[in-house]
């Protein structure tokens, strides 16, 4: 039996190069989407695609419900990926908003991960990836929304790293910088949805960044969707994988200025960028 994995986010970007790559490699893959017609897509290419809202629980039990029978009841590894930004100040954030990228970007990872362990406990064997970001450990302003789900999930992720030692089960996080994907065009529709900037003390400092929130243009050192993928594949099949996988300079080099400047240095630093 070949091996198998689960990838979620597969309609475009990160996701869905994982999937093809994957799939290449022998993996039998389960790329798995949001929307219905995007999984409609995917099987057009020859890929089993279940339908999987992290917001809709109910979709997470039936994707696994398709998925075990093809398995016969085995899964060796699970990518957990599809995740979006609510871009705008902390101040101008709704709490409706934050519940509701929570539940998208942390609430439902956990509920598909906690599902799929006890198949691979019984099997004694198997990889967790989650892809999590530079900003799931060093802050940039007008992000708060995604800084929160994505400092909540290296938590939870470090935790359940240290509780699955000694079972077979290794746990482990990419953090990218900037890739290219949808991710900046789904974050506008999310930022029209829930932020009222019109009406917010700081609107002048709004409309001096709008370009940049409505423009495509690739950000300094933006990688393409394989890189990401060239860290998952280690993860999933080495011997060894690493608990963390920084992708691109951004990343990399904010982790070596959170450890080498004062906070308040880091916060000038950053804030001017």
């Amino acid at each position: 039996m070949t091996r198998s994995i689960l990838i979620t986010g597969c309609s475009s970007g990160i996701g869905l190069d994982a999937a093809t790559t994957l799939a290449a490699r022998g993996w039998t893959v389960f790329a798995a989407c949001r929307k219905a017609e995007d999984c409609d897509r995917l099987r057009d290419q020859g890929f089993i695609a279940p339908r999987i809202d992290y917001e809709e629980p109910a979709t997470i039990a039936a994707a696994l419900d398709g998925i075990w029978p093809v398995t016969g009841g085995r899964l060796d590894a699970l990518f957990n990926n599809g995740a979006y930004a609510i871009p705008g100040l902390v101040e101008d954030m709704p709490t409706d908003a934050l519940r509701a990228i929570f539940e998208a970007n942390v609430f439902g990872w956990h509920e598909l991960t906690r599902q799929v362990i006890p198949a691979m406990r019984a099997q004694g064997a198997g990889r967790i990836v989650q892809n999590s970001s530079v900003l799931g450990y060093a802050a940039a302003p007008w992000r708060g929304a995604y800084n929160a789900t994505k400092f909540a999930l290296e938590g939870l992720t470090d935790t359940l790293r240290m509780e699955m030692r000694g079972t077979g089960l290794h746990v482990a996080l990419i953090e990218p910088g900037p890739v290219t994907s949808r991710f900046r065009a789904n974050a506008r529709e999310q930022f029209e949805r829930w932020i009222d900037w019109r009406a917010s003390p700081r609107r002048a400092d709004y409309e001096a960044l709008m370009h940049r929130l409505y423009q495509d243009n690739t950000a300094r050192f933006e990688l393409p969707p394989r890189a990401v993928t060239r860290a998952l594949i280690h993860a999933v099949e080495s011997p060894r994988p690493r608990a963390r996988y920084r992708v691109t300079v951004p990343s990399t080099l904010a982790m070596l200025m959170k450890r080498a400047l004062p906070t308040r240095a880091m916060d000038a630093l950053v804030s001017k960028s």
